[in-house]
């Protein structure tokens, strides 16, 4: 049952924070985000590592003449997940209060409608069941960024609708296919497909929904024109659901199909790569490069995941939860920095460290760890995929260490403009440092930050039980093993 406490907890609490008349809804919000945290505490104290399979597993029948059921669990794995979701969500919840949202009732509620819906996609283990979780996110997604999004904010929408929309129908039809020839739509007991039709289709939707070149369409006007909090809840969290189903659904059910097509995902993740890394280094603000280093950084998870080896795929599910938080945090400090001057514009920022040393502290900390310096979280999965992908052809190595040298001109480049370079127009000597309310929603994810630094085998040695080829490659193919 804790795993349905799980997803349901901040759901019910969503929709009471929505419908009963709080006198201050963001503090009840928050509190049902703490509270799921806490439960997720509970679950990962109390969890065995060492044994392998679904815990936390809760089973009902839901349509008995289709074999679909309510059927949700935790792997090890997917509980790291979980874990950014609760994590995230909470700090994002935090800046929302602080920032004071109007319309509190329905601002917040839809915020833990999302985590909800977010913490069923990593938990559900009924295809159908992952389908009504992905598509449930959509919803309060659309809301937020339309209704309280700036500038932009109804076409940003309309776009990522027709993106997103496109993908769930072949996810959709992917599904049903998939569902009826296996004989059942439970995905612990299904065998793998050599269908290559159904794979494209959930392909193409987890490729859109990450996004990775050229699905990303998209992405700069969603998470330039959302509030800061829900960018950061997009890039850092909403895009690891669709890695989440690169490792969970088409790299064990389609091991032929994976093998036909993983040079071309190869191929498109390292022009992604690039482009979305030259792209962060000629954005004219703070959120453009964040953007587009999302981009860059989600095809660089998806291809250590189609490295189709132990050390691809623990590097990129370390990278997830690395990026995670790395991405919620700077999109928060953006918000920051935009309260203070109104703009993220880098050509009226500048000089913005002096008198503020702690706003300079955590970004410079945040945009290092972003670069991936050795030691920290970050240059961990990235060395881990960087070493998958080099099993594969040097070439592809060659592109990925490219990326991360842009990576650090894009990164240093962005914390030189907003912190040092001379005073723009749109930085005041009033505007004040990080408050302690700031500091209190930004100090945990740098924390988790440097948690990961110093022991990121905290994810890794406790994943897949030590062995990720035992859950996603199957193990009696040939296809899924040839170079």
């Amino acid at each position: 049952m804790l795993t349905t406490w799980l997803i349901f907890v901040p759901i019910v609490g969503g929709l009471l924070v929505w419908i009963l008349p709080w006198r201050n809804a963001g503090l009840v919000a928050l509190a049902v985000a703490f509270g799921t945290l806490g439960l997720w505490i509970s679950a990962a104290a109390s969890f065995d590592y060492n044994a392998a399979g679904l815990q936390y597993e809760t089973t009902a029948v839901w349509f008995d003449d289709l074999g679909v059921s309510y059927k949700v669990g935790l792997y090890d794995f997917s509980l790291w997940l979980v874990g950014l979701t609760v994590g995230v969500g909470a700090m994002t919840i935090a800046y929302g209060l602080w920032a004071g949202r109007e319309r509190a009732r329905a601002y917040f509620g839809l915020m833990l409608v999302l985590m909800g819906a977010t913490i069923g996609v990593f938990a559900a283990q009924d295809l159908l069941l992952f389908y009504v979780f992905f598509e449930a996110m959509l919803i309060p997604l659309y809301v937020l960024i339309g209704v309280w999004g700036g500038t932009g904010a109804r076409a940003a929408t309309i776009k990522f609708v027709i993106y997103t929309m496109v993908g769930s129908l072949l996810m959709l039809v992917a599904i049903v296919a998939l569902g009826l020839s296996q004989g059942t739509f439970d995905l612990t007991q299904m065998g793998t497909s050599g269908s290559l039709v159904t794979f494209l289709g959930f392909a193409i939707a987890f490729g859109i929904k990450a996004p990775i070149w050229p699905l990303h369409g998209w992405l700069p006007d969603a998470y330039r024109t959302a509030p800061p909090e829900v960018s950061a809840v997009l890039s850092g969290v909403i895009s690891k659901t669709a890695a989440y189903g690169f490792l969970r659904i088409t790299l064990p059910i389609f091991p032929e199909p994976v093998a036909t097509m993983r040079d071309t995902i190869l191929v498109l993740c390292a022009i992604g790569l690039v482009y979305g890394s030259l792209l962060a280094f000629r954005q004219p603000d703070f959120r453009g490069v964040v953007s587009y280093s999302s981009l860059a950084q989600m095809c660089l998870i998806v291809f250590g995941l189609f490295a189709v080896n132990d050390s691809g795929v623990q590097g990129a599910l370390l990278q997830m939860v690395n990026h995670g938080f790395i991405s919620a945090t700077l999109f928060l400090l953006a918000g920051c920095i935009e309260r203070r001057t109104a703009t993220g514009q880098f050509a009226l920022l500048g000089g913005m460290a002096r008198g503020r040393p702690v706003l300079a502290t955590v970004l410079i900390i945040t945009g290092v760890m972003a670069l991936a310096v050795p030691g920290s979280g970050a240059f961990a999965g990235e060395f881990l995929i960087l070493n998958g992908v080099f099993t594969r052809g040097w070439g592809w190595a060659v592109v990925g260490a490219i990326a991360i040298v842009l990576a650090a001109m894009y990164m240093l480049r962005a914390i030189s403009a907003a912190l040092h370079q001379e005073k723009g127009p749109a930085v005041h000597d009033r505007a004040r440092d990080l408050r302690p309310a700031e500091i209190a929603m930004l100090a945990p994810l740098v924390a988790v930050l440097f948690v990961l630094s110093f022991w990121p085998a905290g994810v890794t040695d406790h994943s897949f039980g030590g062995k990720p080829s035992t859950f996603v490659i199957a193990e009696n193919s040939e296809a899924a093993e040839s170079p």
